[in-house]
């Protein structure tokens, strides 16, 4: 397939797109597009998938009783009827949306996740854009959005992730709690989160008990290295967590994802691997392309840091993938962003020195 009939992807992680681009194999893509750890899949997992291929015979228990008893143990000790496993996040936010469209109004934190957008038009929701202000060098964990200071309408829905994609920035929960009497329903996507250290995290899965209109949407595949098998969980309201069950298809999540769910939030080995490896690779990474010249990246609390440009993305993408096989992710799906800003995650230090170099001898073409 030529290049010309491949469309320009909206997420990262599209190898097929890049490696047409490259003129090279898939597996010739060093991949910095997609916000995955590199440090897995956890063999953990790879066993427990093994040992339950057995049971493919079967269908899953639409309950799902095993996997929210296991995710529950994690999530303050919730009971397990708080928590609904799904077809990955992005499944789960498909339902948020749907719930947001019913209000007169959502506020939308941007820049975005494209996928907000994606749900919030298909149910016709009416979107109030919040846009941070990318002008700061260190937030402290407020959200800088003049906007919400204002009155708020009534039977109002408020969306944003923390930490925040793209920008890495993380916002505090003293930040974020006081909307939860401001807005009818708060949907919190912390997809990231499990990449700070438990002491800094700032989730608000501990105030869900206290109001029924948050909904928090947690991720297993970015931490775990597993987004190929769509591993995804809510927390909210059990009276919230039924309703989202009668919408649903019966059996979204399938037998090994199940499986390799369970077992990759048990292997406390992994995560403490995974910590240690990214308080020492973020920082020399961060270094590295504010030395590039030409390059602003912003601090972040994630496993990817946001970088400004002065120099036109899509031909740095492009160039990138022609002379060195790195994908970077572009910002283009970013309105508020545009050709200006580029993402690139985290991963080894030899990977990471890799991108440098490329990124150093691509801006010699300048």
């Amino acid at each position: 397939m030529r290049n010309g009939a491949l469309t320009r992807p909206v997420h990262g992680g599209n190898l097929i797109w890049a490696a047409a681009l490259a003129g090279c194999p898939v597996s010739a893509i060093l991949d910095f597009s997609a916000s995955i750890s590199p440090l897995g899949p956890p063999e953990s997992v790879m066993l427990a998938m093994r040992s339950h291929l057995d049971r493919l015979g079967a269908y899953p228990d639409s309950d799902y009783c095993e996997l929210r008893e296991a995710l529950s143990q994690v999530e303050a000790n919730l009971d397990s009827d708080w928590i609904l496993p799904g077809n990955g996040a992005a499944e789960l936010l498909t339902w948020a949306a749907f719930e947001l469209s019913k209000l007169t109004a959502t506020y939308l934190v941007t820049p975005a996740f494209g996928d907000y957008r994606r749900g919030l038009k298909t149910f016709g929701a009416s979107v109030v854009e919040c846009p941070i202000d990318l002008g700061l060098e260190v937030l402290d964990g407020d959200l800088p959005i003049a906007f919400l200071r204002s009155t708020i309408p009534s039977q109002c829905g408020f969306l944003l992730n923390n930490p925040h994609n793209p920008t890495g920035k993380l916002f505090s929960v003293e930040a974020i709690a006081p909307f939860l009497e401001r807005f009818a329903l708060l949907v919190v996507d912390e997809a990231f989160m499990d990449f700070l250290l438990p002491s800094q995290q700032q989730s608000l899965v501990g105030l869900v008990r206290e109001f029924p209109n948050l909904v928090i949407l947690r991720s297993l595949t970015k931490f775990y290295s597993l987004p190929g098998l769509r591993l995804g969980y809510a927390i909210a309201h059990p009276d919230r967590i039924r309703l989202w069950q009668q919408w649903r298809d019966p059996w979204p999540v399938n037998t090994l994802a199940a499986a390799a769910a369970i077992a990759a939030i048990e292997d406390r080995a992994f995560a403490d691997r995974t910590w240690d490896w990214l308080k020492v690779v973020r920082p020399l990474l961060f270094e590295g392309l504010a030395k590039l010249p030409g390059f602003k990246p912003y601090q972040g609390a994630a496993n990817f840091l946001l970088v400004r440009s002065e120099h036109s993305v899509t031909w740095l993408q492009k160039t990138l993938l022609e002379r060195h096989r790195i994908l970077i992710r572009d910002c283009l799906s970013f309105p508020e962003l545009g050709d200006r800003f580029f993402r690139v995650a985290i991963r080894t230090e030899s990977d990471n020195n890799r991108l440098l170099a490329g990124l150093a001898d691509v801006l010699e073409l300048c």
